[in-house]
């Protein structure tokens, strides 16, 4: 097997859930293939060069291996060699999202009826008690 489609590349090699994933997303032009925007019957070989964006994710990764078949994880671990630009890249975005936190965050979930009556209460100046 020299050559395969990108789709079914990035399925084996469980970027995308599915085939269909990962066909919609090369058509939408977050997979490009040595540098080009290509379509999902694209074929692809070893040494070529993939950029992948998914989500707030980008991966730059090379081709090491072709599989039509999807398998288990650590095979599909074996099909690509991460490039370690990318891989920093990715640790860095993950830490600044684990450490930047939501507008409103901190503000806790919803009151309880206790605690708006009590809200309340001190709003019209007085406080009730229990």
């Amino acid at each position: 097997m020299e050559q395969v489609r990108v789709d079914k590349w990035l399925w084996a090699a469980r970027f995308f859930k599915t085939r269909s994933l990962a066909a919609s997303a090369v058509l939408g032009g977050r997979v490009h293939v040595n540098g080009e925007r290509v379509k999902a019957s694209k074929p692809v070989h070893r040494g070529d060069m993939l950029e992948i964006s998914k989500g707030t994710d980008r991966w730059t990764i090379t081709v090491d291996e072709l599989a039509e078949r999807r398998g288990s994880a650590t095979v599909a671990q074996s099909l690509y060699t991460e490039s370690s630009d990318s891989q920093e890249a990715r640790e860095r975005h993950a830490l600044e999202r684990r450490f930047t936190r939501a507008l409103g965050a901190d503000l806790g979930g919803r009151p309880t009826k206790h605690a708006r009556r009590q809200l309340d209460a001190l709003r019209r100046g007085r406080r009730r008690s229990g």
